[in-house]
């Protein structure tokens, strides 16, 4: 049995950030017909402030990522886009009724705005009939419907999601390997690592890499040992395929200074905590590639500033002897 993973792991977050990052690719990912109907020469804009002011009441305990997004349709109407992303667990019984609250507490605020409302559900199995809400009381009668993407059975074609050049395709993959190796280390290192070795054959830009790095790393977190083997890998990886930049390292660095700074709390503690990780990663690679380093290497590592830690992890993977890294 893999060792066990941590039930907490933060999706909201990881979500409300890739849809900020990737709104039109994930329209034309798992809502083509919106996605057609949109006029992508004009740019579109998220109303954080606009829907903080009509969804106060979220029930406590539950995880949402809610965005709502101003378009333009092809017809130059403003459309509103109304997203709400259940993240964690599956849709209770009171979702078809949270979802048409929404709606008319935004129709009510802002009654000249035509709005469309959509659905995304991580979680699997069990889903009660959804997408549909009505009242009634004698002759009385209010009907609700939306659309909902199940991402279970967006993942049922599995090749297709994989082999699409849509970045956000990425996000669907991570957050269906995050429930299915929910309680699963091990598991979910093979199917990290699988996943970033993905990215490099997609044809992403280096940004987009990056980007993408970062959210799977949020969403398929590992426990700090398997994760440093995870580093191992990632390594070895670009070292074979010969990437012009070392991504694991800009990866592990980052998001060690971050932790270690949140720790220390005050700039300086982020500044040297993202320095310490630069310089033991970097050391690393190198252990790596030329096996036993030579005494002293490590100190002149570690004190050096951060500008030469990137310059020397650049020339790693081309570097034939430590000379060619070292100035």
């Amino acid at each position: 049995m893999g060792k066990a993973v941590s039930g907490s792991s933060d999706f909201d977050s990881p979500w409300k950030e890739a849809l900020e990052h990737y709104f039109p690719q994930f329209l034309q990912l798992l809502m083509p017909e919106m996605f057609r109907d949109i006029d992508w020469q004009r740019p579109h804009e998220f109303l954080d402030k606009e829907l903080q002011q009509v969804v106060r009441d979220t029930e406590a305990g539950r995880r949402h990522a809610d965005k709502l997004v101003k378009v333009y349709t092809l017809e130059g109407s403003e459309t509103w886009v109304l997203i709400h992303v259940e993240v964690q667990g599956k849709a209770d019984r009171h979702f078809n009724a949270r979802m048409y609250r929404y709606y008319y507490r935004l129709q009510d605020k802002y009654p000249q705005r035509r709005i469309a409302s959509l659905a995304i559900l991580t979680d699997k199995g069990g889903h009660r009939p959804l997408g549909r809400h009505e009242q009634s009381l004698w002759q009385t009668r209010l009907t609700f419907s939306f659309p909902v993407v199940d991402l279970q059975q967006v993942g049922n074609d599995r090749p297709a999601l994989e082999n699409t050049s849509n970045p956000f395709a990425v996000v669907v993959l991570a957050q269906l390997e995050a429930h299915r190796t929910r309680g699963d280390a091990d598991a979910r290192l093979v199917t990290k690592f699988a996943l970033m070795k993905r990215l490099y054959q997609r044809g992403f830009t280096r940004a987009e890499v990056l980007e993408l790095l970062r959210l799977i790393d949020w969403m398929l977190e590992l426990p700090p040992a398997l994760e440093e083997q995870l580093e191992i890998q990632m390594a070895r990886f670009e070292e074979e395929v010969q990437m012009a930049y070392v991504t694991s390292f800009e990866r592990i660095a980052e998001k060690r200074g971050i932790q270690q700074g949140m720790q220390q709390g005050m700039q300086q503690g982020m500044q040297q905590g993202a320095r310490n990780g630069r310089a033991e990663l970097l050391l690393k690679l190198l252990a790596l590639k030329f096996g036993e380093l030579p005494e002293g290497l490590a100190v002149r590592v570690e004190e050096a500033d951060m500008e030469a830690m990137d310059r020397w992890a650049e020339r790693v993977l081309t570097a034939d002897t430590l000379d060619d890294i070292f100035d």
